[in-house]
C-alpha cells in the first residue's frame, strides 16, 4: 500500500476523502489543502461596523432615489392631467361667459325698446338662439364621433382584408406539386 501511495505522490500524513457518485460508485480522493483560504482567513480583519453602516446607508439611498424617480413620474402625469382639466374648465367658463354676455346684450336691446311685445319677442329670440347654439355644438360632437367611428371601421376592414389575404396566399390552395415544393424548401 505504501508503494502505491508513494507512486501516486501522496504522503503518509495526507487526509483522504470518500466521494459518492450519482451512479453508485464510491472512491477515495486526496483532500486538497486550503492554504490560500486559511491564510486569507487568518489575515482578514474583523468586519468594520462603520463600513457596514456606510454600505447599508448607500443601499438605502439608492432604493429611496429609485422610489423618488418612480413617484416623480407619476406626479408629473397627474400634473399634466390636472393642467389639461383646468384648461378645459377655463375654456368652458369662457364660452359660458361669452354666451351670458350675448344674452345680456340682447336683453338690454329688447328692454331699451320698451314695448312689452318686443320684450317677449327678444326673450323668445334669445331662447331660440341658445337652443340653436346647443344644437350646433351637439352636431359638431356627433360629427367628430362619426369621424372616429369611420376611422375605426376602416382600420378593422383593412385588418380583416389583410388576414383574409394571408389565408388566401397560403401554399395549401395552390397545386399539390407547389405545396410539396414549399414544404420541402422549409
Amino acid at each position: 500500500m505504501d508503494s502505491v501511495a508513494m507512486a501516486s505522490g501522496a504522503e503518509e500524513g495526507d487526509d483522504w476523502e470518500l466521494r459518492h457518485d450519482d451512479d453508485g460508485f464510491t472512491y477515495k480522493i486526496l483532500k486538497r489543502r486550503r492554504l490560500l483560504d486559511s491564510t486569507a482567513a487568518a489575515q482578514s480583519p474583523l468586519p468594520d461596523p462603520m463600513a457596514d453602516e456606510r454600505h447599508r446607508r448607500q443601499r438605502k439611498r439608492k432604493i429611496l432615489l429609485k422610489l423618488k424617480s418612480r413617484y416623480q413620474k407619476e406626479i408629473d402625469q397627474w400634473e399634466l392631467l390636472s393642467s389639461n382639466l383646468h384648461a378645459m374648465q377655463e375654456r368652458a367658463n369662457q364660452q359660458l361667459e361669452l354666451q351670458t354676455r350675448q344674452q345680456d346684450v340682447r336683453e338690454m336691446a329688447s328692454s331699451s325698446l320698451g314695448s312689452p311685445s318686443t320684450n317677449m319677442e327678444g326673450s323668445s329670440e334669445s331662447l331660440i338662439d341658445k337652443l340653436l347654439s346647443q344644437a350646433e355644438e351637439q352636431e359638431a360632437v356627433i360629427h367628430d364621433v362619426s369621424c372616429l367611428c369611420d376611422i375605426a371601421e376602416a382600420m378593422c376592414n383593412a385588418q380583416q382584408e389583410w388576414l383574409a389575404q394571408s389565408y388566401i396566399d397560403l401554399p395549401v390552395w395552390s397545386s399539390p406539386r407547389k405545396l410539396m415544393a414549399s414544404l420541402c424548401d422549409e
